[in-house]
C-alpha cells in the first residue's frame, strides 16, 4: 500500500515539475526580452505574434530557394547583339506561380472588376474597358483566326490556356487586384474580416494598404460583427483588442508582383538539378537537363519539351508521337516542369517581367536582387493630415500610345505621390523619386554630356533618354469633343526603339523558333501593347528565412 502511495506521489511531483518548466517556457516566449513586460497580456499592452513559424504559401505559387548564379550566359548568339553580358548575381528566396496565369484565372478578375465597376454606368465604364485583354492580336492579314478571336479568352475549351493579348500595365494591374483578393481572404481565414460578395461598394473597394492604415474604413458600423471576431479580448476595463489585423500579426502578407528578369531567368534555369555540393556541375541550355528539346526517357523518347515552332510553316511538327500537341498555345501543366516544379517556363507563351529594358546589365554597381524600375512613391496626405483616399472624381485615367484608356488608381485606394526632397535628402542609397535612368539614361550617360558644361538644358527625365535613345515619340491626344488625335513620329533620324517604357518579356513562345527557349535570352516590347505570344505569370517575395529545411545538411 505504501509502494502504491509513493508511487502515485512521486506521478504527481513530475507532473508539477513538467506543468512549471511548460509554464517557464510558455511565460518566457511572450515576456519581452527588452523590457521583460508580458506580450499579448490580455491587460493590454504590446500585442504580436510570438507563434508565427514561416510564411505560408500563398496560392498558386511555389517556393523558390535564393541564391547566386551567372545571368545572361546565353548558349547561342546568332544575332550578335551584345544584349546579354554574363554576370554573377546573387537572388534572395521568393515564390513564383507554377503556371502563367491561364485564361479562367483571368476572366475571374473580369467578373469581379464588371460586378464591381459595371461598364454601363458612365463613371466606372473605363475601368473595366482598360482591363480587356486585346482579343483583336490573333488576327492576322493572311490568316483565318477568326476562332481565336471570337473564343480563346472565354470559351471553357481555353480555360486553362495561358492568357494573352495582355500588356504589361494590366499585368501589373491584375497582381495587384490578386493581393487584395488574397489578403481579404487571408483575413476571413484567420478570423478577422467578414467578406459580403454580394454588397459590393464600388467606392470602397478594398485596399490592403488602406486596411493597414485604418482598417475602421470597412466596418461600416458593424460593431456586432466586430463582436464575432475570435481574435477579439477585452481587458478589465472592457476596452477591446486584436480587432484587425496588422503587420504584426503575420496575418497580412507580400504582395503578387511580376518577377524580375533576375528572379524569372534564375527560376526559370532551375539550377539546383545541376549541384554538385558547392558548385553547378555544367550549364544549362533549356529549363530541362540536356541539349536537345525531345526526351530522352525510355517513357517519352521523342516527345518535345516545351511548345515552339519547329520551323517554317511548323508549328507543332507531323501529326502524331513527333507532334509537340500544339499548333498555338496549349494548356497549362501539358508538359513536364523544371527541377522547380514551374510549368512551361520555355515555349507556350513568352511573359513579362518587371524590369525596364536596356541593352545593357549594369553588374558592377549592383550585383544582389538587381532589377531597373524602381519608382518610388509615398501617400498622399490631406491638409488635415488624413490619408488622401481615391473617389470617383479622382480617379488617373491614361491614354495610352495605342489609343486605349486604362485607370491607373481605384476608388478606395491610397493616393500616392513623387517622393520630395523631404524624402531624399543627404540619402546615401536613393536620391530621387524615378531612378528607372540610373547610370544609363541619365544626363551623364548621353552622348551630349560635357563635364564642363553641367547647365540643365531639358529637365524632363525621358527628354534625358531620348538623347541617348533617339527613340520615335508618337503623341496621342483628345479634342474637346472626346475624339482621338493620333500624330505619328515620322521622323528620319530615329535610332532606336528604346525608351522608358518598354518592358522586358524573356522565354520563348509558341511562335518562338528554339533559339529563344533559352531562359537567358531577352526582348523587349512597348508596355502599353500586347500581342499573342506574351502572357505573364505573378512572383512573390519571401520574408524571414533563406530555406525552408530546418535541418540543412552543409556541404
Amino acid at each position: 500500500m505504501k509502494k502504491v502511495v509513493s508511487l502515485k506521489v512521486l506521478l504527481v511531483l513530475a507532473l508539477a515539475v513538467v506543468s512549471t518548466g511548460c509554464k517557464k517556457s510558455s511565460s518566457s516566449k511572450n515576456s519581452s526580452r527588452a523590457t521583460g513586460w508580458q506580450i499579448n497580456s490580455r491587460d493590454g499592452g504590446f500585442q504580436y505574434n510570438t507563434n508565427f513559424q514561416e510564411q505560408e504559401t500563398a496560392p498558386g505559387l511555389v517556393f523558390i530557394e535564393g541564391g547566386t548564379f551567372t545571368k545572361g550566359r546565353v548558349q547561342d548568339d546568332v544575332m550578335h547583339d551584345w544584349n546579354n553580358s554574363p554576370n554573377q548575381q546573387h537572388v534572395q528566396s521568393f515564390y513564383m506561380d507554377e503556371t502563367e496565369v491561364t485564361n479562367l484565372m483571368y476572366v475571374e478578375y473580369l467578373d469581379y472588376m464588371k460586378k464591381l465597376y459595371p461598364p454601363d454606368d458612365d463613371l466606372y465604364k473605363e475601368i473595366y474597358n482598360g482591363i480587356l485583354p486585346d482579343t483583336l492580336v490573333w488576327r492576322n492579314r493572311l490568316g483565318f483566326n477568326e476562332v481565336m478571336t471570337e473564343n480563346y479568352l472565354r470559351h471553357p475549351a481555353y480555360a486553362e490556356y495561358p492568357v494573352v493579348g495582355v500588356s504589361w500595365i494590366q499585368a501589373v494591374e491584375y497582381a495587384n487586384w490578386r493581393s487584395d483578393r488574397v489578403t481579404e481572404l487571408s483575413l476571413q481565414k484567420n478570423g478577422y474580416r467578414d467578406i459580403n460578395l454580394t454588397e459590393a461598394d464600388p467606392e470602397n473597394y478594398f485596399s490592403t494598404n488602406r486596411y493597414q492604415i485604418d482598417p475602421s474604413t470597412y466596418d461600416n458600423g458593424d460593431t456586432d460583427g466586430r463582436r464575432r471576431n475570435r481574435n477579439v479580448k477585452v481587458d478589465a476595463d472592457g476596452n477591446e483588442t486584436g480587432i484587425y489585423a496588422s503587420k504584426e500579426t503575420g496575418v497580412i502578407g507580400p504582395k503578387y508582383r511580376l518577377p524580375t528578369e533576375t528572379e524569372w531567368e534564375y527560376a526559370a534555369l532551375g539550377l539546383s538539378e545541376l549541384r554538385s555540393y558547392n558548385l553547378y556541375r555544367g550549364r544549362k541550355k533549356y529549363p530541362w537537363d540536356g541539349q536537345y528539346t525531345r526526351s530522352g526517357k525510355r517513357k517519352t523518347r521523342g516527345d518535345q519539351l516545351a511548345n515552339f515552332k519547329q520551323g517554317k510553316g511548323d508549328y507543332g511538327g507531323i501529326a502524331g508521337w513527333s507532334d509537340d500537341g500544339a499548333d498555338i498555345t496549349n494548356a497549362v501543366k501539358s508538359y513536364s516542369p523544371n527541377d522547380y516544379g514551374l510549368y512551361d517556363m520555355a515555349g507556350n507563351v513568352a511573359e513579362w517581367v518587371a524590369d525596364v529594358y536596356r541593352p545593357i546589365i549594369d553588374d558592377e554597381f549592383n550585383d544582389f536582387n538587381y532589377y531597373r524600375g524602381n519608382v518610388y512613391t509615398k501617400n498622399a496626405i490631406n491638409e488635415d493630415g488624413t490619408i488622401k483616399v481615391v473617389t470617383s472624381d479622382d480617379i488617373v485615367y491614361d491614354t495610352l500610345s495605342n489609343g486605349k484608356i486604362v485607370a491607373r488608381n481605384l476608388p478606395g485606394e491610397i493616393a500616392q505621390i513623387p517622393l520630395d526632397e523631404n524624402d531624399t535628402y543627404l540619402r546615401t542609397n536613393f536620391d530621387r523619386s524615378n531612378h528607372i535612368n540610373f547610370r544609363d539614361g541619365d544626363r551623364r550617360s548621353s552622348r551630349y554630356f560635357e563635364s564642363f558644361n553641367d547647365d540643365e538644358t531639358e529637365s524632363s527625365e525621358d527628354a534625358e533618354t531620348r538623347k541617348m535613345y533617339n527613340s520615335p515619340k508618337h503623341s496621342v491626344t483628345r479634342d474637346s469633343l472626346g475624339n482621338l488625335i493620333r500624330e505619328y513620329d515620322k521622323g528620319n533620324n530615329r535610332t532606336s526603339l528604346i525608351n522608358d517604357e518598354v518592358r522586358v518579356y524573356k522565354g520563348g513562345s509558341w511562335k518562338d523558333r528554339e533559339y529563344w527557349l533559352d531562359p537567358a535570352q531577352r526582348r523587349y516590347f512597348p508596355q502599353d501593347m500586347a500581342t499573342d505570344y506574351i502572357g505573364f505569370r505573378c512572383a512573390m517575395s519571401r520574408v524571414g528565412s533563406k530555406s525552408k529545411a530546418k535541418d540543412k545538411r552543409k556541404n
